[in-house]
This record gives structure tokens, sequence and C-alpha cells, in this order.
């Protein structure tokens, strides 16, 4: 009997083979594969290369970020500048014409002092007291105000000395008398009062 021989259909011998083993029938083909694991990309930059593009790029976006702050930073500076410089302009022009009025007042107290010697010029003597109350009131209504000096002592903030009298019953450095009255713009002085002063004896 053939059984167990492992014999082939087309009557060719075939040796014995392990139980499970698959059956190969021929060759297998040889197939053309091209070796591309190990062949480097023209295209495709080295991880090196990458990282210094990066690094470039962050200090370009770096560079660029400084320059608008400091250009946001001059545009902010400038508009200060102009802003105070518009302030400033402002603030010289009121007292240029703060002072002509000042100027104005001083020739109403004048004209007020000496018409009040004559009994013929009541009636002028009268417009003029109403012209300088309206003056003083503009003024008030501006923030400028006098400030008193007669009895007070000497201070170079607020007086200005034009005569040192003789001895007298004020102790010395004490205004004895106000040639020009002083004024004060909110709490700043406007002009300082012209006065004597007296000295030590």
């Amino acid at each position: 009997m053939n059984e167990g021989k492992g014999w082939r259909v087309d009557g060719e011998a075939e040796g014995p083979r392990a139980a499970g083993t698959p059956e190969v029938q021929g060759e297998p083909e040889a197939t053309d594969v091209t070796e591309t694991a190990d062949a480097p990309s023209a295209a495709a930059p080295s991880s090196e290369q990458l990282e210094a593009e990066v690094q470039r790029y962050k200090a370009q976006a770096e560079q660029h970020w400084q320059q608008f702050l400091h250009a946001a930073a001059d545009l902010e500076n400038y508009k200060k500048q102009a802003a105070r410089a518009r302030e400033d302009a402002v603030e010289r022009t009121r007292r240029a014409m703060l002072t002509v009025i000042l100027s104005v007042v001083d020739n109403i107290e004048r004209a007020l002092e000496y018409g009040g010697q004559s009994d013929a010029a009541a009636s002028i003597i009268e417009g003029i007291r109403m012209t300088h109350r309206q003056i003083l009131d503009l003024l008030a209504n501006m923030g400028v105000r006098p400030f008193d000096t007669a009895g007070r002592l000497f201070d170079a903030r607020y007086h200005e000395a034009v005569e040192v009298v003789a001895p007298t019953e004020h102790p010395t450095g004490t205004v004895v008398a106000e040639v020009q009255r002083g004024y004060l713009i909110g709490d700043e002085v406007l002009r300082p009062a012209r006065v004597r002063v007296a000295r030590e004896a």
C-alpha cells in the first residue's frame, strides 16, 4: 500500500514533510525593488536648517516688535510734548492779558485815590469805582485775586522790596506800605506786591 509515503499526483516522488508545513510550489518570482531608504532627498532640509530658519524668523519678529514699540513710544511722547506746548502757549497768553488788565486796575486805583480829594468829581469817582469793582469781579472769575501785604513779614515769594525805610514801630523786615498790589492766580503768584520794608535800627 502507498499510504503515508507522500506521492505527488503526477507520479513524482516527494519526500515526507512535517505536518502543518505548507507546500511550496516552484521558486518565488524575483521582484525589482529599488533601495530608497538610505538615499538622501535633495528637496527636504535637515533639522539643523529648519531650526536655523526658525531662529532667524524669531529674531526678525522680535526686531520688528521692538521697532513698533519704539515708534509707539515716540508717538506718545510727541503727543505729550504737543499738549504741553499748547498748554504753555495758552498760559502765556492768559498771563499777558491778565497783566494788561492789572495795569488798568492800577490806573483806576490811582484815579480813585486822587479823585477822592475833590467833591466836584464825585460822579466821576463813582463811575470809576463801579468799573473797578467790575474788573475785580472779572479777575476773580478767572481765578485772580489780590493778597494783603501791610503789616506782614517780608516774603520774597510774594513781595518785591522797592524801598527800605527807617526804623518805625514795625519790627524789622515788616512790610510798612504797599506801593503796588500783588495778585495770585490760583495758589501761584501772578504778580508780586511791590512794598516798602522796615529796616533794622
